[in-house]
């Protein structure tokens, strides 16, 4: 009965395919290759085991990541230094059962040792307050509002800040302890892009 979150293995990709594109109109389509290109570059990218099956998956890059989403690019415009939750989908039998409290609670784990601030969006079209409702009670923030020019869709621009963020860096900096839960980024890519990053505190 218990929520397992760990990374994708690439024989899932197109489980997880599936699973997007059946998630209903919150969650924008994917194709293979894009599903395969999230896979080779992005710094997270986990799925959610309950009861031995898929129970959904989350995506997400770094503010340097080379990412074409125009959401993403409103944040980058905006703030120097951020972890982006491009997608996150739970099946449709699993909603409610706290598997998106679960990916967040990892995410969050995962980012607050890396980057000051979470973004992420929600769409407005259709009823989308439990969503609203969900990231707030998260700590996310409406920072602004976005449509998304390739679909005409209008999105809330949420932001949550992680102040944990500032003690890691003045005690450790970028050498963070060689414990297991301090997973580090999936590729060479996404090692890079943190590399490249500047240092900051939480505001």
């Amino acid at each position: 009965m218990s929520i397992v979150v760990r990374d994708v293995r690439e024989h899932e990709l197109d489980s997880v395919l599936a699973l997007n594109n059946a998630a209903g109109p919150a969650i924008l389509p994917l194709d293979a290759a894009r599903l395969r290109h999230f896979f080779e570059t992005a710094e997270y990218f986990r799925v959610a085991e309950r009861d031995g099956t898929l129970a959904g998956f989350l995506i997400g890059v770094g503010s340097r990541a080379e990412h074409d989403s125009s959401n993403f690019h409103w944040f980058r415009e905006r703030y120097p230094d951020f972890f982006y939750i491009d997608r996150i989908v739970v099946a449709s039998r699993r909603r409610g059962g706290g598997v998106g409290r679960a990916f967040y609670a990892d995410a969050q784990s995962y980012a607050e040792l890396r980057y000051p601030q979470m973004a992420c969006e929600v769409f407005l079209e259709g009823a989308n307050d439990p969503a609203l409702l969900f990231h707030g009670s998260f700590g996310f923030r409406e920072v602004g509002q976005h449509v998304m020019a390739e679909v005409d869709v209008r999105a809330a621009m949420l932001m949550k800040q992680l102040c944990s963020y500032a003690w890691v860096q003045e005690t450790y900096g970028e050498a963070l302890p060689k414990v297991p839960w301090v997973t580090p980024p999936r590729t060479a890519a996404a090692s890079a892009a943190l590399a490249q990053r500047p240092t900051g505190t939480c505001p």
